[in-house]
């Protein structure tokens, strides 16, 4: 018989990592284990208090789920059980990485998708000071493409601070809901001054009606936006990308389902993260094949990750090794 538990995490960060929304220390998430006799499937999850997610309530939800599990809880079902979100993504993968075993093959295989590659991925700058950030660029200006973290007031500066201290370096940025009506122009302009390549959730969610009548010369992409496959069709119209996440989805089979159907109606697919480890980064691999940005830093801001890890030679992302996920 099947047995399923939760176990709540902790994985120091490297440093500080800061948004608009605040700072942490410390990854917290939230592994999901199945025990299918000698077979175990894992799937880990990054719960988000913007979506009212809390680590205790995410664990508390996976485990109220073990007597489904134990009588063969299949992934379909849990979509009718679950919404999308933290809870869900976890006990996904976790089946996922369960069929993979019992089967002996690979997740991509089981799922009909390509076989993961190697791409390069974003780095993170975290929101600082002009001066703390153009430092932080210049520490990481070997790196081919920066994601910049961007918090209202002052991202003026702050962009081109980072262009100054990594000149070569690929941007994109991500305004995490900080910027407002009245500072959109000059923050776009100062993107496109510095080349940059895809900005990321400028508005909060709800009020991205003053993006009406803009004319970005950078694509937009949506975020806190947009969440899932079924959200898709409400998708604001001023976005031309959207960052797919795996703890807003719900998992990744809605993920592939959301990728297949925003790629059939032209949009860019970024494949993005929570800052987790690389647990919660491998099945999102299979998302990024037909991503044209790919975000899967997380485990390139912990000061410790789990073993076996993910390989991040000069940011270029290799797929997961054995014994890890899938």
């Amino acid at each position: 018989m099947r047995s399923l538990s939760a176990e709540i995490e902790r994985f120091p960060i490297a440093g500080t990592f800061t948004i608009s929304r605040g700072s942490r220390t410390e990854a917290v998430v939230v592994t999901a284990t199945i025990r299918d006799g000698e077979h175990i499937g894992r799937g880990e999850c990054v719960p988000y208090a913007r979506y009212g997610e809390t680590v205790e309530g995410v664990a508390e939800t996976i485990r109220s789920l073990g007597d489904k599990v134990a009588t063969g809880l299949d992934r379909r079902t849990l979509r009718t059980l679950l919404p999308g979100g933290a809870a869900r993504n976890a006990l996904d993968c976790a089946l996922i990485d369960l069929e993979s075993k019992i089967a002996g093959k690979p997740a991509h295989q089981l799922l009909g998708c390509s076989p993961p590659g190697k791409h390069v991925t974003c780095y993170t700058l975290s929101l600082g000071t002009p001066e703390s950030m153009e430092e932080a660029a210049r520490a990481a200006s070997h790196r081919a493409l920066l994601k910049v973290k961007l918090g209202g007031e002052g991202d003026v500066e702050r962009i081109a601070a980072v262009r100054r201290g990594a000149p070569k370096s690929r941007l994109v940025v991500d305004a995490n809901e900080a910027w407002r009506a009245e500072t959109l122009q000059a923050n776009l302009a100062a993107c496109a001054a510095a080349g940059v390549e895809l900005i990321e959730q400028p508005l909060p969610a709800g009020k991205d009606e003053a993006l009406a009548g803009i004319v970005s010369p950078i694509p937009l992409c949506a975020d806190e936006s947009m969440h899932d496959s079924r959200s898709l069709a409400h998708l604001p119209p001023w976005y031309s990308a959207i960052n797919i996440k795996l703890d807003k989805t719900g998992g990744l089979t809605d993920a592939l389902e959301l990728r297949a159907a925003a790629l059939a109606k032209g949009l860019t697919i970024m494949v993005g993260c929570m800052v987790g480890t690389s647990l919660a980064m491998a099945p999102a691999l299979l998302v990024a094949e037909g991503a044209r940005f790919v975000d899967l830093d997380g485990p390139l801001l912990l000061a410790k990750d789990r073993e076996p890890a993910l390989s991040y030679p000069e940011s270029f992302l290799a797929p997961a090794p054995p014994g890890l996920w899938g």
